[in-house]
C-alpha cells in the first residue's frame, strides 16, 4: 500500500510562532535553533553580529525617532530606528553599554550606520524564514 502525502496546509506548525518570532527577533538565529536548524541558526547569528559590529567599529550613529522636521526626514529616521531595533540583543547591549557616537559628517560613520541597520534587516529576513519553516511553507 503506497504512502499518501499529507498536504502541507493540514500539518500543524513545528513550533508556535508566538514563541518563535519574538525569540528570533531578540536573539538572531534562535528561531532556527528551535526548529533544529542549528547550522542555519549559527550562520544567521554570526552574520547579524558581524554586520552590527562592523557598523559599531565604523562609529556609525544609531537612529532615533524625531518629532520635528519634514515628513521625509521623520520617515527616514523612524525607518532607521526600526532597522537598528531589529538587531535585537545587539542593539540593547550597545545602548546599555553607552554606545552612541555623535552624528558627524564623514564616510565611515555614514556607512557604519547603514551596516547597523543592515544587521537588523538581515534579522528580519531570518525571522520571516523561521516563520515560513515552522509553518511548512519552506524547507
Amino acid at each position: 500500500m503506497p504512502a499518501t502525502a499529507v498536504p502541507a496546509a493540514s500539518t500543524p506548525p513545528l513550533k508556535s510562532p508566538i514563541l518563535l518570532i519574538p525569540l528570533s527577533w531578540f536573539i538572531p538565529g534562535a528561531g532556527h535553533f528551535l526548529l533544529g536548524r542549528k547550522g542555519r541558526g549559527a550562520i544567521i547569528f554570526a552574520t547579524v553580529l558581524v554586520t552590527f559590529l562592523v557598523g559599531v567599529f565604523m562609529r556609525g550613529p544609531l537612529f532615533h525617532p524625531v518629532d520635528g522636521g519634514d515628513v521625509l526626514s521623520r520617515l527616514i529616521q523612524f525607518g532607521g530606528y526600526i532597522g537598528d531595533l531589529a538587531s535585537g540583543v545587539f542593539y540593547f547591549a550597545a545602548t546599555f553599554m553607552g554606545y552612541g557616537p555623535p552624528d558627524v559628517a564623514g564616510y565611515s560613520p555614514d556607512y557604519g550606520s547603514k551596516f547597523i541597520v543592515a544587521a537588523g534587516l538581515l534579522n528580519i529576513l531570518a525571522m520571516v524564514d523561521a516563520y515560513e519553516i515552522s509553518n511548512h511553507e519552506k524547507d
